[in-house]
């Protein structure tokens, strides 16, 4: 209880005089993060933006992150660490929770030291290992069953599904954020991936109707309140309907939370939300993203948070032969990274690269193994697919200046 009391006290010290120190004082980030109108704040008020990289594999059918059958994990931290990431957006499945098997050998083959292990305690390690480097890290529960996301056709397109209730869905949402509850540098809980029409349910998600079946508003609500119950450190991320391609229903009618100064809203954005002309017209692409969510960071309106653009991506190296990808997959990366490095100070986002697997996972339209053509690692797993992009991601525009 003292040593709760004595960092409650340094905190409100420490925010009390940030103002006074250099801004070479808000490089090293205190815990926990909170929420400024539109900026996300460390506890002595420094802002920051989340630099993050999604590290996929925790929601496929091997309910464990991808690479660790090629590199060391120690490695592959490494290397997200000297690509300039301050974070990692790590997805994981219900069925993780409810099952927790142990993990095929052969998925963990550069890493001797988890074999054996079961799929639970290894996402601890790697999460441990994560924030040992500095890292902060974003739970995303991405799927109700470990597969391949995300389509209407294979379910999970709710928050809960056809084999896990949504009794289930809030159970383990607060397993998770009460088993990482000691760990400041997991800083945020993604409720859901892509929320979006589910054939198999034959239900389609609405938004603040209080329909128990298909609200989606209501139960984002529950489950970052129940949360909170077990660690109001957190913050809440809360993406829309209709695959988190927009904010329009949020528009209309914003989240409240108990916990005020944690909500954080979240959008994804790929080639297919852009008509072509986007792709080389910074300007439309720019009008396109406002419209659709970046909207919510104007200050001082009902709606105004922070946003987390926790997947966008493209192609940046070609498949197994050679093959290349439709050219505009490649322009999207390029005038995606363009537009975040454009956003003002006094709107900036942060964001979540997909993928940083350099090979496809187990999975529906999944070739395990297979290159993965949108990833920043070339499938050796230790060289960047796309070293220009990776320069134009550290480069000083894409870092806003808040010392300013």
């Amino acid at each position: 209880m003292l040593r709760r009391l004595y960092h409650s006290l340094w905190i409100g010290f420490a925010t009390l005089l940030c103002p006074f120190f250099s801004a070479a004082s808000c490089e090293a980030v205190s815990y926990p993060l909170s929420t400024q109108q539109q900026f996300i704040a460390d506890a002595n008020g420094c802002k920051l933006i989340l630099k993050s990289v999604n590290w996929f594999g925790g929601e496929s059918a091997a309910l464990t992150p991808g690479g660790l059958d090629k590199q060391p994990l120690a490695d592959i931290i490494a290397r997200i660490k000297q690509g300039g990431f301050n974070s990692v957006r790590l997805p994981w499945a219900n069925e993780m929770v409810a099952k927790n098997p142990l993990v095929d050998q052969r998925l963990l083959a550069a890493n001797p030291q988890l074999q054996g292990k079961k799929a639970l305690t290894i996402f601890d390690e790697i999460i441990d290992s994560l924030g040992a480097a500095g890292l902060m890290v974003i739970l995303d529960n991405h799927r109700s069953r470990g597969d391949w996301c995300c389509d209407a056709e294979h379910g999970d397109g709710l928050w809960y599904s056809k084999d896990y209730t949504p009794a289930s869905y809030f159970d383990h949402w607060r397993f998770m954020a009460k088993r990482y509850k000691s760990r400041p540098f997991v800083v945020a809980a993604e409720l859901r991936n892509e929320v979006r029409p589910d054939k198999q349910l034959d239900l389609t998600p609405s938004w603040g109707d209080g329909n128990e079946t298909t609200d989606w508003k209501a139960a984002a609500t529950k489950a970052a309140n129940s949360i909170h119950q077990q660690n109001p450190n957190l913050l809440i991320m809360i993406g829309g309907l209709r695959w988190q391609t927009d904010l329009a229903d949020i528009k209309a009618s914003p989240v409240t939370l108990k916990t005020p100064n944690k909500l954080v809203y979240v959008a994804h954005d790929y080639v297919w939300n852009h008509p072509a002309g986007d792709l080389t017209d910074a300007k439309a692409f720019a009008k396109n993203a406002f419209e659709r969510w970046g909207f919510v960071l104007e200050p001082n309106k009902p709606y105004t948070a922070p946003l987390y653009l926790s997947e966008w991506g493209g192609c940046t190296q070609t498949g197994k032969n050679g093959e290349r990808c439709s050219e505009d997959r490649y322009q999207f990366v390029t005038a995606f990274a363009d537009y975040l490095c454009n956003l003002t100070g006094d709107a900036p986002a942060s964001w979540a690269y997909w993928p940083l697997n350099a090979t496809q996972m187990m999975g529906y339209s999944r070739k395990e193994g297979e290159v993965e053509t949108y990833g920043l690692l070339k499938p050796d797993w230790k060289t960047w697919a796309s070293p220009t992009l990776m320069k134009k991601l550290n480069s000083p525009s894409c870092t806003p200046d808040f010392s300013k």
